[in-house]
């Protein structure tokens, strides 16, 4: 049987991962933190307590490809390469780590010296950028091998999460006080990124857990999206970032979001078993993923064209 083109997965505490058909909604298809699709949409990874496991998504088998082990906690954060070349993550313990996709060894180990929450692959794919508990932002350059820059937007104010601009030109860190801050990013002297402050925005009164700026295909709209332990997921226009609209219908903590590749839907991963599809056009939930028997923490979705190499 042929595999859909659009590829939806969410994981929860039930321990399991589920694979959609994103637009009929049917499930035709370990505790996850985080997961993330291959450019090839070939694999899925899937980030838990101290390992994070590769998935074929055109099989039918419940074993990993491959399992990379090295880390000692919770990897909260995982991600690509644009060209599949290696894979980032970030854990609990206190480091980021690359990883050799094909024999499960890890490369390089950069000590964050608290829990990381967050990691992010700037676009330039030279840099790493990640957020800790103790509310450090450090970005590692991958050329010198060593951290080109620190950050402490609130001091001991945990940094949920990161997200760039797909073009490189904004990053913004989300707290667990529902604040955003938001940075320019200019290249400086040495090719070494620069932040210039640019924004501080009060989203939400609770725990952001997500922040997502909108794809390339989405401009010239550029939207913000911040999920939050108030039940809700904001909207915000980059311009000025204004409230555009407010995603309602989660019952409990919204812990992940994605948008499509076009920017036109947004999936959401909530507390309350489900993962809902969200119309940009009009805020309105037009399906909801049922089938989980405890919170979904996260979900993936890659419905666009394989990634090319840039």
């Amino acid at each position: 049987m042929a595999q859909p083109s659009v590829i939806l997965a969410t994981a929860s505490y039930d321990h399991t991962i589920r694979f959609w058909e994103a637009k009929s909604g049917r499930c035709y298809r370990t505790q996850v933190n985080r997961l993330e699709i291959t450019p090839d949409k070939r694999f899925l990874a899937a980030a838990g307590n101290s390992h994070i496991r590769l998935f074929d998504v055109n099989s039918n088998s419940p074993q990993p490809v491959i399992s990379y082990d090295s880390h000692t906690s919770n990897v909260m954060a995982v991600g690509f390469h644009c060209d599949g070349n290696w894979m980032y993550s970030g854990s609990e313990d206190g480091t980021v780590r690359i990883w050799d996709l094909r024999t499960g060894t890890c490369q390089r180990e950069y000590e964050s010296r608290a829990a990381v929450n967050t990691v992010v692959l700037h676009p330039n794919q030279k840099e790493l950028i990640s957020g800790d508990q103790n509310g450090n932002i450090r970005v590692w350059d991958l050329a010198a091998n060593s951290c080109s820059c620190e950050l402490v937007p609130e001091v001991d104010t945990a940094v949920r999460s990161l997200t760039v601009m797909w073009d490189g030109s904004l990053v913004v860190a989300a707290n667990n006080r529902g604040t955003c801050y938001v940075w320019r990013l200019l290249k400086g002297t040495q090719t070494i990124t620069c932040f210039e402050p640019l924004h501080k925005l009060q989203a939400h009164d609770g725990y952001i857990l997500k922040c997502l700026l909108s794809p390339e295909f989405c401009d010239p709209n550029r939207y913000l999206a911040t999920a939050s332990s108030d039940h809700t997921v904001k909207i915000w226009n980059v311009d000025g970032f204004k409230l555009e609209k407010t995603l309602v219908g989660h019952q409990r903590w919204v812990w992940d979001c994605v948008f499509s590749a076009d920017g036109a839907y947004l999936i959401t991963a909530s507390s309350d078993n489900t993962a809902r599809l969200w119309t940009m056009s009009t805020g309105e939930a037009i399906r909801v993923y049922q089938g989980h028997h405890k919170a979904a923490v996260c979900c993936a979705l890659h419905d666009g064209a394989e990634s090319a190499p840039s």
